[in-house]
């Protein structure tokens, strides 16, 4: 059983690895766009070419590991009540993932309409859900709901704050 949890956790730290840096490329993709060619065609082509990578061999085998060792872990387990909170939250953590694709796929056609600030909204989704699954899984049927929403509601509201005044303070060519 150790052996399966010690894959499981090693998959999770690949597959937020690969969704961390991912919504970062988006970001610097999407600057990449208000370039002047020819630094515009070469800096999206580069984009493409890392995100397609990171896409392929980093964030869909850690999807993978953490989902197949995952599910051998409820042999051991079973289903105890946390573990549903667990379970809806990766559930979102692969419709987060899904979208990923999605925008991966419209930044490499040129049809994304999302600005910068979106994508750095956006790249924030999966630390307040690890917040929330680390949360749930060490602190299991103790865990005190009111105050874990709590804490994700301000963590949220603090990092969205700071997106906001770094896109106020960033200078137009930058890419902070």
């Amino acid at each position: 059983m150790l052996y399966l949890k010690a894959l499981h956790i090693i998959g999770v730290v690949v597959w937020f690895a690969g969704l961390f840096y991912l919504g970062r490329l988006f970001v610097y993709h999407q600057e990449a766009y208000s370039k002047p060619e020819p630094e515009r065609s070469i800096l999206t082509m580069q984009f493409v070419l890392m995100e397609r990578r990171l896409w392929y061999a980093i964030t869909w085998p850690g999807l993978c590991i953490t989902v197949i060792f995952g599910s051998a872990l409820l042999h051991f387990f079973g289903f105890p009540d946390w573990l549903y909170a667990k379970l809806g939250l990766v559930a979102l953590l692969i419709g987060y993932h899904l979208w990923c694709g999605r925008l991966r796929t419209q930044l490499a056609e040129g049809t994304c309409t999302w600005n910068s600030r979106r994508f750095r909204l956006f790249n924030e989704g999966p630390s307040l859900l690890l917040i929330a699954i680390v949360f749930v899984v060490v602190l299991k049927d103790a865990i005190s709901w009111p105050w874990l929403l709590l804490g994700l509601a301000g963590t949220g509201g603090i990092i969205r704050i700071t997106v906001w005044a770094v896109a106020a303070r960033k200078p137009a060519n930058s890419r902070i």
